[in-house]
């Protein structure tokens, strides 16, 4: 007897409280709705599929809000957590070992899931940050003072690496005029950010440098990837969601808005949310005007249309639940320890997120070379360690290492940017 399909949920949050809701893709049935929660945008994380994490929007004229837990098979909160100040973007690891959270005053917080510590915070932006990106041992993190900064966890959480960095991220970006209300990784190397100011930027973290502007009719709250192919989709202040070619042109600057292949149009407000399948077929809106739709990127029609509630959504996900067995979960706390001081421990390196090669580019071969390089280095899956034996000379391997990667790293965006271009002029 063939073994069924794993369910797969589309599951959309909003800023009203009226939960978390979860509808099965496949049949369209709702399945169970978590509450309370009312969250902003950014806010809502699936925990490696084992559990959610929703920050909470505080309530008019409070600086305080909440992090709830749920399971998937119980609607009420299982764990609610205290953070030092409201979180207004979550995201987790891959492995579900860290979630990271970004506050209303522009701080940045990295706990370990398992235990509830605070392994380290640290002043990011001048004001709130409302969105982040995770990709191997980089974190992306857009803020409302229109700056986007690339942290390298190393260095952030080695007190020496700290010491000898010129500066605590690896570089900051300001090129965008208003806040910057979304971001996404494709294929780790490349950024494509969002903004109020009617522009989306693709940046090059091998180089870190802009790539690229492209400007919309509309102001833009949201962005999501194809995984499949260099297009990404933009949800649009103006219920459009704008479907663009990134065409990184690695020898022209500039903007352009001549990649704007299309729109799909079904939502009477604003897009506030976007996700993609692993497979780039399904992609799945939420909108001011209380509604999710699920699309077929193919045809470019509405396979399905949820009502969520009166209020907006603010975020949606697709994620395929694993029901097992989770160890009992703690608050997540406010200070790194009693004495102020982070822990000696390990952090975990979070696995590279290909999983769906590209057509026509070597990705898979340089992601290889990749591993076996980190082998070679003892990298395993350690980021970092501060309890490293220095006089031994691990300190130094670890440098080898990273500079290695980065290496790496730089023949690999020269590989996806080089077949962008010729993908433009055959």
């Amino acid at each position: 007897m063939a073994t069924p399909p794993p369910k797969q949920l589309v599951l959309a949050a909003s800023s009203a409280d009226a939960g978390v809701a979860s509808w099965d893709l496949r049949t369209g049935a709702e399945e169970i709705r978590h509450r309370p929660c009312a969250s902003r945008p950014r806010a809502l994380a699936s925990v490696a599929d084992r559990f959610l994490a929703a920050a909470q929007a505080p309530p008019s004229g409070s600086n305080s809000g909440t992090v709830h837990f749920y399971h998937w098979d119980k609607p009420q909160v299982a764990v609610k957590s205290f953070p030092a100040e409201p979180i207004r973007a979550l995201i987790a690891d891959q492995e579900g070992s860290y979630l990271i959270g970004g506050g209303s005053n522009g701080n940045l917080f990295l706990w370990e899931v398992a235990s509830g510590e605070l392994l380290h915070t640290w002043f990011a932006h001048y004001r709130a940050v409302r969105c982040l990106t995770l990709y191997d041992y980089l974190l992306v993190s857009g803020s409302e003072d229109g700056g986007i900064k690339v942290w390298d966890l190393i260095t952030v959480l080695d007190e020496q690496s700290r010491l000898e960095a010129q500066t605590p991220y690896l570089y900051s970006f300001n090129q965008h005029a208003l806040p910057v209300t979304d971001i996404a990784c494709f294929l780790g190397a490349i950024v494509v950010s969002s903004s109020e100011d009617q522009t989306c930027k693709i940046w090059s973290l091998s180089e870190g440098r802009m790539l690229r502007s492209i400007s919309f009719p509309t102001s833009i709250d949201s962005v999501a990837l194809d995984p499949r192919s260099h297009v990404f989709y933009a949800g649009g202040r103006d219920g459009k969601i704008y479907v663009t070619a990134m065409g990184v042109d690695i020898s022209s600057h500039g903007s352009d808005d001549s990649s704007i292949l299309g729109a799909l149009d079904d939502h009477s407000k604003g897009v506030t949310s976007l996700a993609s399948s692993t497979d780039g077929l399904l992609l799945v809106s939420g909108s001011e005007d209380g509604n999710v739709r699920v699309w077929d990127t193919r045809s470019q029609q509405v396979t399905r249309k949820f009502k969520h509630s009166q209020g907006p959504v603010t975020n949606v996900l697709i994620v395929m639940p694993k029901r097992v067995n989770v160890p009992p979960l703690h608050p997540l706390r406010k200070l790194c320890s009693a004495n102020g001081k982070v822990e000696t421990r390990s952090v975990i390196l979070p696995r590279p997120e290909n999983d769906v090669p590209i057509p026509g580019n070597r990705t898979s071969i340089f992601m290889e070379r990749y591993f076996d390089e980190l082998q070679k280095y003892g990298g395993s899956s350690r980021l970092f360690d501060s309890g490293l034996n220095t006089q031994n000379g691990t300190h130094s391997q670890q440098g080898e290492w990273k500079g290695r990667y980065l290496e790496l790293q730089d023949l690999f965006v020269h590989e996806v940017l080089d077949q962008m271009a010729s993908s433009r002029n055959p």
